[in-house]
């Protein structure tokens, strides 16, 4: 085809639901114009169904059919942004139900069902389930239960939820209720995130739950959120300290540069020294997984001195 392209003597016209970035050769791929079509939003398939049952040329408008918002947009969701798909549905369910006595055919939500073949989720992605869910998922993680995240994880994936939402859950329970417990956690669920936008669904599921698996059966600690909620409480409550003067820039006019303790001159490159004007007390670590070695190190840092100085 790419002599007959460059000659001008055919037009090239097609689609394809491959990637044609690997099934068409490069040449001929750079003598072309590529489209790409996305999915379409339950709201733009919820028009093209109600235009199928009004057009009585090209639609179902010779039928008398009764419907379900419900039903039309469990059809919108199911399809996966495919609008061929949820039109066959609804060809399907209208022509396969029996009318009534009045020659009305009801297109409700089990017709829906039976017709694309997928029940129904109860699952409002605005909703008060839709935060229900997310509530569970997020609690299962951290409460350190695998089988109910994998559970709720899938109900989220089977209701059509973005997986970027999910995404951005597992990555904030990531720092919150793991944080330096197992500073690999925030890691994962990163290169979570990252994978899933060059990947996509339905494969990133895999991603997802590996990422979510990891958070839940991580050892948890949550001195990270509370450290910072603290600080930031300070300072909004108007606590406003002074730099001290050995850590002001030392290119300002008459600075002490020489009253600061270059940490790497020193043994295990370190030194103590005041780092803030008042006594505070934010990050706490604890006992769990890799937050004790950090806890030990502070203190063999600090001896005695900690939460005061550093």
């Amino acid at each position: 085809m790419l002599p007959e392209v460059e000659r001008g003597s055919v037009t090239l016209i097609g689609n394809t639901t491959e990637n044609p970035y690997f099934s068409i050769i490069t040449p001929l791929l750079s003598r072309v114009q590529l489209f790409e079509f996305k999915p379409l939003s339950p709201e733009h398939i919820i028009t093209i169904l109600k235009r199928a049952l009004s057009d009585k040329e090209r639609g179902l408008g010779r039928y008398q059919v009764e419907y379900e918002e419900e039903a039309l947009r469990h059809l919108a969701i199911q399809s996966g942004g495919d609008a061929r798909r949820a039109v066959n549905s609804l060809e399907v369910g209208v022509t396969s139900t029996a009318p009534d006595e009045r020659g009305i055919i009801r297109f409700d939500l089990a017709v829906a069902e039976e017709s694309i073949q997928k029940k129904m989720i109860r699952y409002d992605a605005s909703g008060d389930e839709h935060y229900n869910v997310v509530s569970a998922f997020i609690k299962s993680m951290r409460g350190g239960s695998p089988n109910a995240v994998l559970y709720w994880l899938a109900r989220m994936i089977e209701a059509g939820e973005d997986p970027r939402f999910i995404a951005r859950r597992i990555a904030i329970c990531a720092s919150e209720d793991v944080g330096n417990a197992d500073p690999q956690a925030v890691v994962v669920a990163a290169a979570a995130f990252e994978l899933l936008e060059k990947i996509g669904m339905p494969e990133a599921r895999i991603i997802l739950a590996q990422a979510a698996l990891y958070i839940t059966t991580a050892p948890k600690s949550n001195s990270v959120i509370i450290g910072i909620d603290r600080a930031l409480a300070d300072i909004r409550n108007g606590e406003n300290l002074e730099v001290p003067d050995h850590l002001k820039d030392p290119h300002r006019p008459f600075a002490k540069a020489e009253a600061y303790k270059y940490p790497h001159n020193f043994d295990g490159n370190f030194v103590r020294q005041a780092y803030i004007t008042k006594k505070m007390n934010y990050y706490e670590p604890g006992e769990n997984g890799y937050e004790k070695i950090i806890k030990n190190r502070i203190e063999a840092w600090w001896i005695g001195k900690k939460g005061k100085t550093q």
